[in-house]
């Protein structure tokens, strides 16, 4: 499998990082008014993390995606994107594919996040999955 490499410039590592920091916080405030719309009284404290879950995942999905222009809230503050290896967008199976390489970077203790600040592309583990790039927009 060959993989081309995409002419604009990839972002960097700590662009990457505050663009999801931003995002985290952004689904934090959300997910915590909708949960407490959705269950007011609840004493089940995992019912508010379902509903984070689901809101996460289509929130990355969606602005990963070409509906979302590859860019979430955060990418588009920092000016970056997402984006196949070949230069276009990802459609939305690319994106959960992605996503789940994510959550898998992060259950091996960071490495797979962190590989970013090493890798000579400045692919995660997720990106290597899906064969995508963050690059500036």
């Amino acid at each position: 499998m060959t993989t081309s490499t995409v002419a604009t410039e990839k972002a960097s590592f700590w662009a990457r990082v505050i663009a999801f920091v931003v995002d985290v916080v952004l689904l934090s405030i959300v997910s915590q008014i909708v949960a407490s719309v959705l269950t007011p009284a609840s004493d089940d404290p995992f019912r508010g993390s379902g509903i984070s879950t689901l809101l996460g995942l289509a929130y990355y999905l969606y602005f990963w995606s070409s509906y979302g222009g590859g860019q979430t809230l955060g990418m588009r503050a920092l000016s970056i994107k997402v984006v196949k290896t070949d230069g276009t967008q990802l459609d939305i199976v690319g994106a959960l594919i992605r996503y789940v390489g994510l959550i898998i970077s992060f259950a091996a203790l960071l490495i797979g996040v962190i590989w970013v600040a090493f890798d000579a592309q400045r692919q995660g583990w997720h990106d290597k999955l899906a064969s995508t790039y963050v690059v500036k927009a």
